[in-house]
């Protein structure tokens, strides 16, 4: 174990209960440096820096070192209304392994391969939806999809 440091029990203990108290939450996530950022919209690195500190107290973004996620009330007000969809796909099973490796490269939150009538589960955004479908079908060796849009979380 060189290199990783060496957790308490307690702080074990802490990772465990706020594992089994926490939630899974969605986020949208930008991976770029502030440079980067400032580069591509054409102002300065300062003046980035300034828009960022309102959304931030504004409560429309959290950032770190290297990364910015949008909150839900940020989503809101660009009405992309958060929803989860799941994209049952049927694959030729002589094509499978190519189907995978493009599925793979799509904006998408999950892939399952599951055993039964379908062979993979695709979960996604249904922002994103209309765009999946069409690169899903379009793949050599995709015999069928069946779309199932959440309504709800129980």
């Amino acid at each position: 174990m060189e290199g990783k440091a060496t957790l308490t029990p307690r702080q074990i203990r802490l990772l465990r209960k706020f594992y089994e108290e926490g939630k899974t939450i969605e986020v949208h996530t930008v991976e770029k440096t502030q440079d980067e950022l400032a580069e591509e919209l054409g102002i300065t690195r300062q003046a980035l820096s300034n828009h960022l500190k309102v959304l931030k107290e504004l409560g429309y973004i959290r950032t770190g070192r290297g990364f910015i996620d949008l909150t839900d009330k940020a989503l809101d007000l660009l009405g992309e209304k958060k929803g989860d969809v799941f994209v049952f796909v049927k694959i030729e099973p002589t094509k499978r392994k190519h189907v995978y490796e493009h599925i793979k490269e799509l904006k998408i939150k999950r892939i399952y391969r599951v055993t039964g009538d379908i062979d993979l589960i695709v979960e996604a955004d249904k922002t994103k939806l209309d765009e999946i479908l069409e690169e899903i079908a379009s793949l050599d060796g995709v015999k069928e999809t069946i779309t199932h849009i959440v309504l709800e979380v129980l």
